[in-house]
């Protein structure tokens, strides 16, 4: 189930518009003026490499839906979960809308979409909601086949689906709670946490290299449903590395994986969605200094 531990929660409102300050007011009783102040400037912060608020993608396919309407997603840009939805999207050359959740209080949207998990991201496909990250990327490649050079995600046959499904798993099972520990939203043994995503990315390491057959990506020659399943996290990898000083796609451990982190990153369809690790930190420093004001003594 998709995590919202990188502050996922808020009011739907579209990319252009303005972050609701008054929100505050419903976070604290009696807020400060530095409450205001970093709301405020965590509402704020743009997406990585957006220089408009107005955030509508669009890419020149077949497989484009024709109206960007049509397919939106409710969700946050530092999300890794979001991104994941994001950058199949993007794969497929689907147009679509980002409605973006500010921080501060789930939105109807949010709550109308998915009422059982109440989380983010949402899949809005002709206004009908699918929820859960790699379910909505399974959902997209149903949607929107192969064609025209735009690739597969998951694999064709049964065994290669079976096989990429494991390692999905496997992901969620260790990287969101590695990432939780060493940013520091948990209290628990950093140390710990490091050995143990370390020793995640060498079975990662050890799958890329039978996965890919000595191509660029798990999904061969192109970025395919393991390459979105980890490549998501890649930002807040790199953020947490900074954040705790620990070194985890380590060159010399993991060469194959740090080389294809740099490949997946440069990718036309990721290129504009995976966060700069600086904004991630950034993101982390200003989350962490509200929940504080939040949980001020009264």
């Amino acid at each position: 189930m998709d995590q919202e531990v990188w502050a996922d929660k808020g009011t739907a409102v579209r990319v252009r518009a303005p972050p609701l300050l008054h929100l505050c007011t419903q976070l604290l009783p009696h807020p400060t003026a530095a409450g205001k102040l970093l709301l405020s400037s965590l509402n704020g912060m743009q997406p990585p490499h957006c220089t408009k608020k107005k955030q509508i993608a669009k890419m020149s396919s077949t497989n484009s839906s024709g109206d960007p309407a049509a397919v939106r997603v409710v969700g946050g840009w530092a999300s890794p979960f979001v991104n994941r939805v994001v950058v199949a999207l993007k794969l497929k050359g689907v147009e679509h809308e980002m409605l973006q959740e500010t921080v501060g209080k789930k939105s109807e949207l949010l709550l109308r979409s998915n009422p059982v998990h109440k989380k983010i991201p949402v899949l809005l496909h002709h206004g009908k909601p699918i929820a859960e990250s790699l379910i909505i990327v399974e959902y997209i490649d149903e949607v929107w086949p192969a064609s025209n050079g735009t690739p597969s995600i998951l694999p064709r046959d049964p065994y290669g689906r079976a096989v990429e499904r494991f390692w999905a798993k496997y992901i969620d099972d260790r990287i969101p709670p590695g990432i939780r520990v060493l940013r520091g939203s948990v209290e628990e043994d950093k140390d710990k946490a490091a050995g143990e995503m370390s020793t995640a990315l060498q079975h990662l390491e050890e799958a890329f290299v039978k996965c890919s057959q000595g191509k660029q990506y798990f999904g061969g020659d192109n970025i395919g449903y393991l390459d979105i399943a980890l490549g998501s996290f890649l930002g807040w990898i790199r953020a947490v590395e900074k954040i705790a000083g620990v070194e985890l796609l380590n060159e010399t451990k993991v060469p194959n994986l740090a080389a294809w982190a740099d490949r997946f990153c440069a990718h036309p369809a990721v290129v504009d969605v995976v966060p700069d690790a600086d904004r991630l930190v950034e993101f982390t420093v200003q989350h962490a200094a509200l929940l504080r004001a939040v949980n001020v003594p009264k």
